[in-house]
């Protein structure tokens, strides 16, 4: 079996997938390792090893991400092509989602939004540095907890009517006009003093997602569309879903979770 290979290397963890000659997608994997070299080569290597493939089996490699750079030389002896990160993100969200066009937004440690079409386009509209690391430094800063899992466990049991300020906190109902009652006018703007470490929790993964949302959709309509297509580590987050729902009905988008979501950009650099 032929396969192209796409490798996202980020600052300790690497992505890689691939497809086969027929075009059909290999189960896309990822490892943790201390430096970019000791990752890419790990993830490689496990990749390879899992689907039986040799070296003669990879017909091309094609890397990606901020730690792309640190690679020199060929791997193992084949030879790879850097490819464009937003370039990645916006193949990868089209991909995934089987639309023609889209909004990308790249949840990753900070959040990219990347417009692209089946014509060619991609054209990265912005973003902002509020993303994977703004969560896990508020809930190392504030819960004393730096392990994902354990902090989006710990936001199951959470409610926001004890940390966020909300329209229908501020405003009677007559008053509200186009506004939805549930609009939050401040994150952390309510926080009372019977506020859990659940509430706290779950408040850092809402803001966070809140900003990230309406920095997505603010990009949309500069193209005007509404369809917005989430990437990134963080759509692994169980609340990601109802919070960007949510988003979506109050602010007129339509945000989609593909499968495979935490992949985008690395199904991008196979794809290119």
């Amino acid at each position: 079996m032929k396969a192209t290979l796409g490798i996202d290397v980020g600052g300790s963890t690497t992505k890689i997938v691939g497809f086969d000659e027929n075009k059909k997608l290999i189960e896309p994997m990822f490892i943790h390792a201390i430096d970019q070299i000791t990752s890419i080569y790990g993830a490689f290597g496990k990749f390879t090893d899992h689907n039986g493939l040799s070296l003669q089996d990879i017909s091309g490699i094609r890397v990606t991400g901020v730690g792309a750079s640190f690679l020199d030389k060929g791997i193992y002896g084949l030879k790879f092509e850097r490819v464009s990160e937003f370039k990645c993100i916006g193949a990868g969200g089209l991909y995934l989602s089987g639309l023609d066009r889209a909004l990308i937004a790249s949840l990753g440690t900070g959040t990219a939004c990347v417009y692209a079409d089946r014509c060619g386009t991609v054209e990265y509209l912005g973003g902002t540095a509020i993303g994977g690391g703004t969560l896990m430094g508020l809930s190392k800063l504030l819960l004393g907890m730096d392990t994902i899992k354990h902090i989006y466990e710990l936001a199951e049991g959470g409610d926001l009517r004890h940390i966020d300020l909300r329209i229908n906190n501020i405003t009677k109902k007559d008053d509200l006009s186009e506004l939805p009652s549930e609009l939050t006018v401040a994150n952390f703007g309510k926080i009372s003093d019977i506020a859990t470490r659940n509430d706290i929790a779950l408040g850092i993964i809402n803001m966070v997602f809140e900003a990230v949302g309406t920095t997505a959709v603010f990009a949309a309509r500069t193209r005007n569309i509404k369809d917005i297509v989430l990437t990134g580590n963080l759509t692994t987050i169980p609340q990601a879903g109802r919070i960007f729902e949510n988003i979506g009905n109050m602010l007129g988008a339509n945000f989609i979770i593909p499968k495979h979501a935490q992949y985008g950009t690395v199904i991008g650099a196979a794809l290119k």
